[in-house]
């Protein structure tokens, strides 16, 4: 990692957020984050304490004369998306993130920088650990599994947190006030199938779909940009349907999260069909790269020659398993007819994998509506069950109902006014924050959500802007200043 980060403005803040990174924090796996952080609060001499699902809390008293203001809590996770090019040798669970300064941002070789949400976490440790900062009673809640099903934000418990406001610091556009959100659910979708050995006169080859632009599968959904396992079943599906084509193994995307960047495939097509085949993909191949030239330049479709696959899914099946996920809703399902430019209902396809006489089908499906959220659930269950999938629906989290009169909103609109001279974009956004569940569990709690400029979070190309950062954190200063 570049000593360059650590000279960066504000100091205090990048100084953390560089020791956060050195840190492997998956979620569902953030026993040496949990550790670290409590660690942190412990060495300040501060009230810290960790609760049953692993949640980290460190309470810090008001700065002089400001005691009797009402607690202000700061919130962020720890966890942090790992996804990184196939080409990366980089491990996860052992390495620090390798970050650098490109010019006014900073970003990680490889792999997602964890500035989501590394950058709010590494904020509030600046301001428990800072002494030249006024401000009110704070209660710094860090939780765990915010990627992978909001587990940390759903296990909390009543009594728990003793604020009157709360500040999420994991929005990221640093002109935008997000005061509501979508809630989501997953839809996974499991199979078996009994395999058979590949036919006698086929050719075995390798597909891949690699280089597209991924991203956010809340925050970027609206932008259409291309999904690796949608792409590559529809190559799959025409081949198979012109040339017999049959299905060894698919392996497409990752996190439910992020829109799926790669896919790889391996088949087998009658040796009397090759050529044809080859010239097939040479077209789709343009013709794809052609379609999303605008959201995907670097998509790169690739075939390459390998020894056939042993065995193959049989032809029925295939049909019916290509047929489902070419069924499986995907992007955008409603946009909102109550907010102007704002997705009501999205699904991400995931993550497709067919091996070993198994299939798996992993979709996120998003809505601020929580009946139309499982509307969409119930379809993506019936397009997998017409393959004789068991489908299950698990991990669902409410939204955030947008409160624009909340005391803590006006004050924040204010100040940005005041001290940017614009005015800030107020909105509700596609993605999953936590509030929403933690306004379950206090529903008195007035919350908002903001941050620094983040671009292609959940990708390889996540980084987060520096001049960006500062403005953020100086507006933070002011409003913790000026809460009363």
């Amino acid at each position: 990692m570049s000593d360059a980060i650590r000279q960066l403005a504000p100091q205090a803040l990048w100084n953390h957020f560089a020791d956060l990174n050195a840190v492997p924090r998956p979620s569902k796996k953030e026993e040496r984050v949990v550790a670290f952080i409590r660690h942190f609060g412990e060495s300040l001499g501060l009230d810290t304490r960790v609760d049953a699902a692993g949640n980290v809390l460190i309470r810090k008293p008001a700065s002089p004369g400001m005691e009797n203001r009402p607690v202000v809590v700061l919130q962020s996770h720890l966890d942090m998306v790992h996804q990184k090019n196939a080409d990366s040798g980089f491990d996860f669970d052992k390495e620090g993130i390798d970050m650098y300064v490109d010019g006014d941002w900073v970003r990680a070789r490889g792999t997602t920088l964890g500035a989501d949400n590394g950058i709010g976490v590494a904020s509030i440790m600046a301001l428990l650990a800072g002494n030249d900062i006024a401000h009110p009673p704070l209660e710094a809640l860090f939780t765990i599994d915010e990627e992978t099903g909001m587990t940390g934000a759903l296990s909390l418990q009543p009594g728990f947190l003793h604020g009157r406001y709360l500040l999420n610091l994991d929005t990221e556009d640093d002109r935008e006030l997000t005061i509501g959100c979508a809630g989501g659910v997953d839809v996974t979708a499991t199979g078996a199938y009994a395999a058979e050995p590949v036919p006698a006169d086929c050719q075995g080859f390798r597909l891949s779909v690699r280089g597209l632009t991924g991203g956010h599968s809340g925050m970027d959904i609206h932008l259409g940009r291309g999904n690796a396992n949608k792409i590559m079943n529809r190559l799959l599906a025409q081949a198979a349907e012109q040339f017999g084509l049959r299905v060894g193994t698919v392996d497409g995307g990752g996190l439910r999260n992020a829109i799926p960047r790669e896919s790889f495939a391996e088949v087998g097509v009658p040796a009397d069909q090759a050529i044809e085949f080859q010239k097939f993909m040479e077209n789709e191949a343009a013709a794809l790269e052609a379609e999303y030239a605008s959201t995907d330049p670097n998509l790169e479709i690739g075939l390459e020659g390998i020894e056939r696959p042993s065995v193959v899914l049989p032809a029925a099946f295939q049909s019916q398993l290509l047929r489902a996920i070419y069924a499986c809703p995907n992007g955008i399902h409603r946009m909102s007819p109550d907010i102007a430019d704002l997705v009501q209902s999205s699904n991400n396809l995931a993550r497709i994998l067919v091996k070993d006489g198994q299939w798996t089908a992993l979709c996120l499906t998003r809505s601020s509506v929580d009946s139309e959220k499982y509307d969409l659930a119930r379809a993506i269950q019936s397009a997998f069950e017409l393959a004789g999938a068991v489908v299950k629906a698990s991990g669902g989290y409410p939204g955030w109902a947008p409160k624009p009169e909340a005391s803590i909103v006006q004050l924040m609109r204010t100040v940005y006014e005041k001290r940017f001279g614009d005015a800030p974009h107020v909105n509700a956004c596609h993605a999953g924050l936590e509030c929403g569940i933690i306004g379950a569990h206090y529903p008195d709690m007035e919350m908002i959500s903001f941050g620094p400029n983040i671009r292609g979070a959940h990708s390889p190309d996540e980084c987060v802007q520096i001049s960006s950062v500062q403005k953020f954190w100086g507006y933070l200063v002011e409003v913790l200043g000026k809460v009363g």
